[in-house]
């Protein structure tokens, strides 16, 4: 597949970039700052930006691919609205260029949670929906935004994440989220990712996803 990569110097982003060239993908890394790239991700082209909310800017990135993967998001406690606003690029580029397919990556309290959760994993949920209420709000924007898109999108709902290894191994829900979930690796949510973009079901859906 050509993939293009939005984010690729965070951590989900970065294992986006390095199992879809391992994959054999033909895959582009779109960034702000090149230097940031670790060694392992130089069989990647290189699309270097100095701004992500330019949607015209964006398009000569997205014309063309099969699949656009999106690990952008805030880096910190205080979201101050990239989420919805560089989406909302990427998406604008998309719809300009005819690139349907969108897989990105949202966080487990935009979505419903089971019903039957055990009484403490509600509890805590609600302790983390308070201190992280600004980045869970722009992730809500975010895929506010996505339902209005023309674009086949898909949300990747995890949550708290982890920098362990590559597994392979976890539980995905098409609209809903696995019971109990309370952590999956950054390696292993790009996995979900790049398995979801090939998934039918997945079109116009958020997924949970954990171990």
């Amino acid at each position: 597949m050509r993939i293009t990569v939005f984010g690729a110097t965070g951590g989900v982003g970065r294992e986006l970039v390095r199992q879809a060239v391992a994959a054999g993908h033909e895959v582009t890394a779109v960034v702000r700052d090149a230097s940031r790239l670790p060694a392992p991700l130089s069989g990647a082209r290189v699309c270097a930006m100095a701004r992500l909310d330019d949607p015209e800017a964006l398009r000569e990135a997205v014309e063309g691919r099969d699949v656009v993967l999106s690990g952008l998001g805030s880096r910190g406690r205080k979201a101050d609205g990239v989420a919805e606003r560089l989406t909302g690029s990427v998406l604008a580029a998309m719809e300009a260029a005819g690139t349907r397919r969108l897989v990105v990556v949202s966080a487990a309290p935009v979505g419903p949670r089971p019903a039957d959760d055990p009484l403490p994993d509600r509890l805590a949920r609600k302790v983390v929906g308070a201190v992280l209420k600004e980045i869970y709000a722009d992730l809500t924007r975010m895929e506010a935004e996505l339902a209005r898109s023309a674009t086949d999108w898909t949300s990747v709902r995890p949550p708290k994440l982890t920098d362990g290894p590559l597994t392979g191994t976890y539980r995905t829900v098409v609209g809903g989220f696995p019971r109990s979930g309370r952590t999956i690796s950054r390696a292993d949510v790009a996995h979900a990712m790049l398995a979801l973009a090939g998934d039918p079901a997945a079109v116009k859906q958020g997924v949970g996803v954990a171990y």
